[in-house]
């Protein structure tokens, strides 16, 4: 069994296409972000444990959700239905096998990911690159890793910087960082970070500050 920790803000119309999408074996922990809808009512009929974090931020949910769960590997995945619950297990499967630390969804371009939100992710990991030497291409949500490890690392943003802080914080500790291949499709519903510019430049600016 493999907990997938789902942050939600307002994912209501998504969340039983997400949930009914990941594969067997796989565990949905919904974190509830303080939505204003009825996200974390809908996400228990669909059989997820819900986690209710009041502090808004990506991060928070996150960390919420890595402090409920309880399997040895944990991923993690947008609850909006921009991923596909079938590439989870091309992503976990190289930390079972041994194979890697810390594994990241690379998404394939598609005109689900607006522009200026693809072009501030290109710069973000050509600089990551460039300070640690890491062949990433992404630093896109779906993700996994070993439970307990990355709850040694102590992550600390707690805003849109948390997904930047797990790789400069798995490189600082020697972590055996890759990518693989995700797809990625058009979100349910209305956007709130990366489909607007206003979100991608919160994002671009917390995790900015990681890099200074």
């Amino acid at each position: 069994m493999i907990d997938v920790i789902l942050p939600v803000l307002d994912e209501a119309a998504a969340i039983p296409v997400v949930i009914a999408s990941l594969p067997t074996g796989f565990r949905p922990i919904v974190v509830d972000n303080d939505s204003t809808d009825d996200s974390g009512a809908v996400a228990r009929d669909c059989g997820a444990l819900v986690v209710v974090e009041r502090r808004r931020g990506f991060g928070a949910a996150c960390w919420a959700g890595l402090q409920a769960a309880t399997t040895d590997i944990v991923c993690f995945m947008d609850c909006d239905g921009s991923f596909a619950g079938d590439d989870l297990a091309r992503v976990s499967e190289p930390i079972g096998a041994g194979d890697a630390d810390l594994v990241l969804g690379a998404r394939r371009a598609s005109r689900a990911w607006p522009v200026h939100a693809r072009l501030a992710n290109r710069v973000l990991a050509w600089e990551l690159r460039r300070r640690t030497g890491i062949r990433l291409h992404d630093l896109g949500p779906m993700r996994a890793a070993p439970r307990e490890r990355l709850l040694d690392l102590d992550l600390r943003d707690r805003r849109f910087g948390w997904p930047l802080e797990m790789v400069l914080r798995a490189h600082a500790e020697g972590w055996r960082v890759r990518e693989v291949p995700v797809a990625y499709a058009p979100r349910v519903g209305r956007s709130k970070v990366t489909g607007t510019v206003r979100g991608t430049a919160r994002a671009v600016h917390d995790m900015g500050k990681l890099l200074q």
